[in-house]
């Protein structure tokens, strides 16, 4: 009972705060900037949308990963990036206007990516009779628990400016209590198998995690986008929604199933010490002039 309350109820509430952080974050201006900038959205969207799941392929196969965890890894790269690219970026001379703009596009985006991909991910992995874990009114669901609460974050700082620059901060933090919690609750259910899985998915995570960002990073730069933009994707890219993941696994209405939570847990411990280290490395040069404005404050 507990556990059926911790996850039917608790975790879509929690997921929710994460989703209302974000939204406070974000005004209608994240989403025109596409326009102004499209060969950078662009290749955020490119490695996100199309080089992800096809690296996260290769990375479960050549592993050999067992079905659930490889689904929960290819789930995971099929998220969006989280709200805490924007810090890292910031810390790290990044483009952070173009990380809020990212983080508003990947969001809807994967509202419709989200379901294809984890589809061909349990027909493959995990046969047929597992094809339709994301039917219509799941689909609904998800895009209800993530667009709504990111709505009336946008709506609250579009109106109320001042009362959402006081809950942002408050927000923020619940957020990361949230994240830790969910993370905590993931690998206490799974205890008796917690120790194995991470050395099956452990190495897998880490090399998907540090191969997103090198390609995030690289790839914008063989563009000839600005080096403060490449640093921007590669965040963007390499710090995922971990959270929405694990929710989406573990929820009783969606795919039920805290081992393909395992891998978003993982990930989501290694991806803040390489986050950190990468600030670190490329912070040593200073971005050049000419990087995109910085978004506008609450």
């Amino acid at each position: 009972m507990q556990s059926s309350v911790l996850t039917a109820v608790l975790l879509p509430i929690a997921l929710a705060i994460v989703m209302l952080g974000l939204g406070l974050s974000l005004t209608l201006a994240d989403f025109r900037r596409v326009l102004l900038y499209p060969r950078a959205v662009f290749a955020g969207l490119l490695v996100q949308v199309l080089i992800l799941p096809l690296l996260c392929f290769g990375i479960a196969k050549g592993f050999g990963l067992a079905p659930e965890l490889a689904v929960g890894l290819m789930l995971l790269a099929a998220s969006p990036g989280g709200a805490t690219a924007n810090l890292f970026s910031h810390l790290a001379h990044g483009d952070v206007a173009l990380n809020i703009t990212l983080t508003a596009v990947n969001s809807i985006v994967s509202l419709f990516t989200l379901p294809l991909i984890v589809n061909f991910a349990l027909i493959h992995f995990m046969g047929a009779d597992n094809s339709v874990p994301l039917q219509f009114s799941k689909i609904v669901q998800v895009f209800f628990i993530v667009l709504g609460p990111v709505s009336v974050g946008m709506v609250l700082r579009a109106r109320r400016p001042l009362l959402a620059a006081r809950l942002d901060r408050a927000v923020r933090v619940l957020s990361a209590l949230v994240l830790v919690s969910i993370v905590a609750a993931t690998l206490i259910k799974e205890r008796e198998h917690v120790v194995s899985f991470f050395a099956q998915v452990g190495l897998p995570a880490l090399v998907f995690n540090l191969s997103s960002m090198g390609i995030g990073f690289l790839l914008p730069l063989a563009l000839r986008l600005e080096r403060s933009q490449a640093v921007a994707i590669a965040l963007e890219i390499g710090v995922h929604n971990s959270t929405l993941a694990i929710a989406i696994a573990s929820a009783p209405t969606l795919l039920n199933n805290s081992v393909m939570a395992i891998p978003p847990a993982v990930y989501s411990l290694i991806m803040l010490v390489t986050a950190g280290l990468f600030g670190a490395f490329v912070s040593r040069r200073r971005a050049p002039r000419g990087e995109l404005a910085a978004a506008p404050a609450p």
